[in-house]
């Protein structure tokens, strides 16, 4: 688990960075201000899970106990990238604003993702003493 998800997270963070400098460069003259925003608030978050998911995954080791649970975390943290990013990322690149309403499906998808890294510490505690 934890080679396969180094890589997403990786893939995943990489991606932001193009995307970041996409936006910055490329969408700068493009975009009005409101939705060069909202396509800047999609890459920052597709860097936070992206590292999120670089972190469960160097975590999986330690919590070996809670492997079911780590694995649920990155999970949830890529689809909530999927979702919450890149409906922002349509969003912003085609105006049709009823996608807004998609976004906080990946929202749930980042708390869930969390929350399982959460429970997997606590039972990884729990497991070591």
């Amino acid at each position: 688990m934890q080679t396969k998800y180094v890589s997403i997270g990786a893939i995943v963070g990489g991606l932001a960075v193009a995307f970041g400098a996409f936006g910055a460069h490329s969408l700068k003259d493009a975009l009005s201000e409101h939705y060069l925003e909202i396509f800047e608030t999609g890459v920052r978050y597709q860097m936070y899970h992206g590292l999120g998911i670089l972190l469960v995954a160097l975590l999986s080791d330690r919590l070996q106990s809670a492997a079911g649970l780590i694995r649920w975390s990155a999970r949830l943290l890529l689809t909530g990238t999927v979702i919450f990013s890149g409906s922002l990322y349509i969003l912003a690149l085609s105006g049709v604003d009823w996608l807004g309403a998609i976004t906080p499906i990946g929202g749930v998808a980042f708390l869930a993702g969390w929350a399982c890294l959460v429970l997997a510490a606590r039972k990884g505690v729990r497991s070591a003493s």
